[in-house]
């Protein structure tokens, strides 16, 4: 079977996924892997510290696609020009770059996203405005300009919140609906699936299709039970699969994954045929 991991990013990418060995950073993420429900080693990750060792892990995987997700933030920065080298000579590997309207402005931001899809040759584009300074939801007009340049150009969009967002008040999934009610032709991708705040996005995703949730790694917490009865019914053309690796192993989420128990013919569009559908594969 086909599969598409929508989150899974190697351990050399940043800091943060564990690239310094015996770091706080690197400790964080032992402590996240077993946060999330990791069996057995939680340095599992630490083949990843190589190109070549990411490389061997998403094979190892049993992955078509690995969807390498960038970020920009006041706090938080990767490279747009560094994920296109670590992809670019790869075809099982995409990426998503960030941009930040709120730290770069508007005009610069759209600039950088027509570099990084028309010439850098990234999947998508991420914006993470619960992280931003200060912290906005994601219908804050000043993204407004940059949703419709996304829009018009048949970009998908990929927002983050979570548990992590600084502020909580900044992980409400019904700022979406005004977004995908304006753009409705715009795949909007949402990681972490707003947890845990999971029946908010699914109602929202039930009113509006253009609404991709990917609940990655926590999709296997407590609370996330709602995106399987989805799965199963309406949500099946929309909802995706993410390992959200290093932070939870790539095989050993595909297993839980499948262990959820969705119809075999849903569970080809879960893990690979929408995915596809929004990277035009």
């Amino acid at each position: 079977m086909k599969i598409i991991d929508m989150r899974c990013r190697p351990a050399y990418l940043h800091d943060f996924f564990g690239a310094t060995v015996g770091n706080k950073a690197y400790e964080a993420a032992i402590w996240l892997n077993k946060r999330v429900g990791t069996r057995g080693d939680l340095e599992h990750f630490t083949p990843s510290l190589s190109k070549e060792g990411f490389l061997e892990e998403v094979k190892k995987g049993g992955l078509s696609h690995a969807v390498v997700v960038g970020r920009r933030t006041p706090d938080q920065q990767i490279s747009n020009d560094f994920l296109h080298e670590i992809t670019n000579d790869h075809k099982e590997l995409l990426a998503i770059g960030g941009v930040d309207p709120a730290l770069d402005g508007i005009d610069e931001s759209i600039k950088e996203i027509d570099r990084i899809v028309g010439e850098l040759g990234l999947a998508g584009v991420d914006i993470e405005p619960g992280f931003a300074h200060p912290p906005r939801h994601p219908d804050d007009e000043i993204y407004f300009p940059v949703y419709e340049h996304l829009a018009s150009k048949k970009i998908p969009l990929a927002l983050m919140s979570g548990p992590t967002t600084p502020n909580p008040v900044f992980n409400d999934p019904a700022h979406l609906a005004k977004i995908a009610q304006t753009f409705p032709s715009l795949p909007i991708i949402c990681y972490h699936g707003y947890y845990p705040n999971t029946a908010a996005l699914v109602g929202v995703a039930f009113r509006y299709e253009n609404i991709f949730p990917v609940p990655d790694m926590y999709g296997f917490l407590a609370g996330s039970e709602i995106f399987i009865k989805a799965g199963n019914t309406f949500l099946q053309d929309q909802l995706l699969f993410g390992s959200s690796y290093p932070f939870r192993p790539i095989r050993q989420s595909i297993d839980d994954f499948i262990a959820f128990g969705f119809d075999e013919d849903i569970l080809e569009k879960l893990l690979y045929k929408n995915a596809a559908r929004i990277f035009g594969l």
